[in-house]
């Protein structure tokens, strides 16, 4: 499937247009350049799922744990500065993905092998001014 978009403006009713495509699926991996708009896509989708209080990329601590209004628990993963998989691991990245509580996953890339089987995997380029948002039907 693939989404394009031109403005932040439309970032609302892409995430809403993602998560509907998800299905039952709640791991989702975001692959994308520098700057291609990873994390303000997260946390757009975080705020449409009810996230109160602010969402930020967790560069330095590896994972930050957000609260619905609702009380759910959702995670985000930033894993740009790991340096191999085992760190992902040791913080017990698998117990989060079976948790089936929405995990969001920047720079995927660097856990691959940790990564579970039912991942939606989201690609994020940058064609001139366009966005281009790509997954697989997770169906």
């Amino acid at each position: 499937m693939e989404i394009r978009f031109n403005d932040i403006d439309e970032l609302v009713q892409v995430s809403q247009q993602l998560l509907q495509a998800c299905g039952e699926k709640r791991v989702l991996a975001f692959y994308g350049e520098m700057g291609a708009g990873k994390t303000t896509l997260i946390k757009t989708i975080c705020k449409i799922l009810g996230v109160t209080g602010t969402t930020s990329s967790p560069t330095f601590s590896l994972v930050n744990e957000y609260q619905t209004a609702t009380g759910e628990t959702l995670y985000h993963f930033d894993f740009y500065r790991l340096k191999k998989s085992a760190e992902a691991f040791d913080i017990g990245f698998s117990e989060y993905t079976s948790s089936g509580n929405w995990c969001f996953i920047e720079w995927p890339e660097m856990i691959e092998d940790l990564l579970p089987d039912d991942v939606l995997k989201i690609r994020l380029l940058v064609s001139g001014g366009e966005r281009v948002l790509t997954f697989d039907d997770p169906s």
